[in-house]
């Protein structure tokens, strides 16, 4: 059931996003698994356009915030406001109060407000003032930001990238499928085109057969012993947390059961590390300079290199 709902949802967005098949399966993976999603790009890459597109073949309610510099945590969670009719104030929840919220470049707000979101994405409730409201389920935060680079961003916390169960980068397209987008956007698009294909009773089930796929104790082990190997690797400053590696074992889930597999395997692991586990770890200042950068895919790629997997 969940391969033909999931091809539903991909022939949907494809509708009005091209070339985006590969972003569009990572998403749906992340949902599945019960995780959030930062979507990295350059501005007018389509990001966006893709989230608006998921959520609309989900048949989910949306909702976008543009985040600024001068954004406000209550502009997002909502807060108390006095109503005179009544002669008492009253909580009004804000944008968050939603099933699929875009966080739209979440990294040009200050850090006290990307901080707004870390109990929703974790606990799935607001609080404010002692008042704790609960958040509609199922609930996925889609956060898109800028590279570093750009002027106006500041860098998002480690505490809140480790919220983020993915990181999907958004790269410019090869010649052909660039020749499609454009060709695609010679009429304005039409969002009408895309057609809820999941009910709600479905989504539930598809959710409840990913916990329910098999995971060995030698899976486990493994897991365990990539994490120990990353930190005690001497190039990482900072290596991948308990949360990571449960985030990567309910993603290995979401994509055995994707690809019609009712058990994981080591495939399914190594194929999300580097999407689960990159925007986590953080390289030591003598490694960044030697030209590694900020990414630390290889170190990911060096350990499921050395570490054995079971057989």
């Amino acid at each position: 059931m969940i391969g033909g709902i999931s091809r539903r949802i991909l022939d949907q967005t494809r509708k009005v996003v091209v070339g985006r098949e590969e972003e569009t399966r990572l998403i749906l993976e992340c949902f599945l698994a019960r995780g959030h999603v930062l979507l990295e790009g350059v501005p007018g890459i389509s990001k966006t356009l893709l989230a608006r597109a998921f959520a609309k073949s989900l048949g989910l309610e949306f909702k976008r915030v543009q985040f600024t510099p001068d954004m406000l945590p209550l502009d997002i969670v909502g807060g108390f406001v006095y109503n005179q009719v009544k002669n008492s104030f009253e909580f009004r929840r804000g944008p968050v109060f939603t099933n699929i919220l875009l966080a739209d470049e979440v990294n040009r707000a200050p850090p006290k407000v990307q901080s707004a979101l870390l109990e929703a994405m974790q606990e799935l409730q607001v609080t404010v003032e002692g008042h704790t409201e609960p958040l509609p389920t199922p609930m996925i935060v889609l956060g898109t930001e800028n590279p570093v680079e750009f002027q106006g961003v500041y860098p998002l916390p480690e505490g809140q990238l480790d919220r983020f169960t993915m990181r999907i980068v958004f790269s410019y397209q090869p010649l052909e499928v660039e020749t499609d987008v454009l060709q695609r956007n010679l009429e304005d698009i039409d969002f009408g085109e895309v057609e809820p294909v999941v009910s709600p009773s479905e989504l539930k089930d598809m959710i409840e057969e990913v916990q329910r796929t098999k995971v060995t104790r030698e899976m486990l082990g493994y897991l365990a012993k990539l994490g120990q190997a990353m930190r005690a690797d001497s190039r990482l400053d900072l290596g991948p947390s308990p949360r990571a590696l449960v985030q990567l074992l309910h993603c290995a889930q979401a994509r055995a059961s994707l690809e019609g597999r009712s058990f994981i395997i080591p495939d399914d692991i190594k194929a999300r590390s580097d999407a689960v586990l990159a925007h986590r770890l953080r390289l030591t200042r003598e490694v960044s300079l030697k030209g590694l950068g900020t990414n630390p895919s290889k170190v990911i790629a060096d350990t499921l290199e050395k570490v054995e997997p079971p057989r």
